[in-house]
């Protein structure tokens, strides 16, 4: 099964549109030397999910950051994407994490998904922390943003030598409110039905006929989703330069080197005393 694809659908006589997203090799890259918890790796895959549903939600171009901030052993946890869904993400932990729930993992706090368009003004939607789920959080968003009725169901495996996560979302079409409500309740009540091994093991065609096989579902073009973390030396440097030249030989005097690593990747980028002078000449 091809996998890493967000799948658009629409209904031909059904006034609701969904999004089924299935991300195996981008979720394992994200978390790759990590070693957080699994019930953190399922947060993560989650969010992921969500980041990429959004994308296609919102119809914008630019970036989208989708965080968890709380005062529980999870600090915080985003995932940062764009339109053309390139994925990184990072988790930062402060306690020992004792279970899986929302509260569990993020104790009182709030979920900030913001928007930053090639064209346009940036959008920060802030909605708090109170539901047990991921998504029920996000449903509480799209209720208190955009007014339509939304579901969505998320599923995670964190077992096994790959991780993999998948979701699935319906959305009401703004025509007849009165008779996509109905079309809705009529899709809800199948999705219910979905069970996570299909969500995970099946491609999206066969999840689809086997949730709506009577609805006529239509799939459009899928689109590819990538982790993308977009460090470079060239970056640092230029993270450095704010720094100065003053502070950075005085770090090298007591450590020998400077060292930088990617919060998202990893990857380890390090400067001596004559590459950190060549900077600043």
């Amino acid at each position: 099964m091809q996998s890493d694809l967000l799948h658009r659908y629409i209904f031909e006589k059904l006034d609701v549109r969904g999004e089924l997203v299935q991300i195996d090799q981008t979720f394992n890259e994200i978390i790759a030397g990590h070693d957080y918890p699994q019930a953190v790796q399922a947060l993560i895959g989650e969010l992921l999910v969500a980041t990429s549903l959004l994308t296609a939600t919102l119809k914008f171009e630019g970036d989208i950051a989708v965080q968890l901030q709380g005062d529980g052993p999870v600090k915080y946890a985003v995932i940062n994407g764009d339109h053309e869904q390139n994925m990184r993400g990072v988790a930062r932990l402060q306690g020992e994490i004792t279970g899986d729930s929302i509260p569990e993992l993020m104790g009182k706090g709030y979920m900030v998904i913001t928007i930053t368009p090639i064209k346009g003004e940036r959008y920060q939607g802030i909605v708090p922390l109170t539901s047990d789920s991921l998504a029920a959080c996000l449903e509480d968003y799209f209720t208190q943003s955009e007014q339509l009725k939304t579901r969505l169901w998320f599923a995670t495996r964190t077992t096994g030598e790959r991780v993999k996560a998948s979701g699935l979302f319906l959305q009401v079409l703004p025509v007849d409110k009165e008779k996509s409500i109905e079309d809705f309740r009529h899709l809800e009540a199948l999705s219910n039905t979905i069970k996570d091994e299909e969500l995970l093991d099946l491609d999206a065609q066969t999840v689809l006929t086997r949730l709506y096989h009577e609805d006529n579902p239509q799939l459009f073009e899928p689109q590819q989703i990538n982790f993308v973390c977009g460090c470079s030396r060239e970056k640092t440097i230029n993270a450095l330069v704010n720094v100065g030249q003053e502070a950075l030989l005085e770090d090298i005097k007591q450590q020998g080197e400077i060292n930088i690593s990617c919060h998202y990747c990893l990857k380890n980028y390090t400067f001596n005393e004559d590459e950190v002078k060549a900077i600043f000449n």
